[in-house]
């Protein structure tokens, strides 16, 4: 049997990840949290939380960034790279394949089928993943508020959501979080 490194397994989920991810990495950021944090201790909740906050306020592929710096922590330059390849190449792949044929196949009774369960599943482990985070970057009961009230305030206002997460942030910078 071949022993398992940490980078091997790491790059190993995430290729498989890559592939089940419908509607993209937080679709699955359940799990990757519980492999990274609570499984294997790689990086712990605060880490893990912070590495999501960064790489959602910077431009680029985001998931892509953050599997990026999990690596990094892991493994170094090669893990980085290995991790950032595992989370984006297999579901390109599968992608590029699956689309001749989605686009062959589009008139059949079949795929509207498909397109209709897929929407819920999506929606569903999508805000799973925003739940595991809420409480990822949970710091106490005031951090809990916000975050309660932030979530009321955008379901119950047309308030830009971008002032919501300015606020969150400048709250944040200024260590009262």
């Amino acid at each position: 049997m071949i022993a398992s490194t940490p980078s091997t397994a790491l790059i190993g989920h995430l290729a498989v990840l890559s592939l089940i991810s419908f509607g993209g990495i937080p679709s699955v950021l359940p799990d990757l949290r519980d492999v990274i944090v609570t499984a294997n201790g790689w990086v712990s909740e605060r880490e893990f939380a912070n590495c999501f906050a960064i790489v959602q306020a910077i431009p680029g592929p985001n998931m892509i960034l953050m599997m990026g710096f999990i690596g990094w922590k892991i493994g170094g330059l090669p893990t980085a790279i290995a991790s950032s390849l595992a989370i984006f190449v297999p579901s390109c792949a599968l992608c590029f394949t699956a689309f001749g044929l989605w686009d062959r196949f589009r008139d059949t009774a079949w795929q509207r089928i498909v397109r209709r369960g897929l929407a819920p599943v999506t929606i569903g482990l999508v805000v799973a993943g925003g739940y595991v985070m809420g409480f990822a970057g949970d710091a106490g009961w005031i951090s809990a508020g916000v975050t309660v009230a932030a979530a009321a305030l955008m379901l119950l206002t047309r308030l830009n959501p971008l002032w919501l997460l300015a606020a969150g942030g400048t709250v944040g910078g200024l260590g009262l979080l």
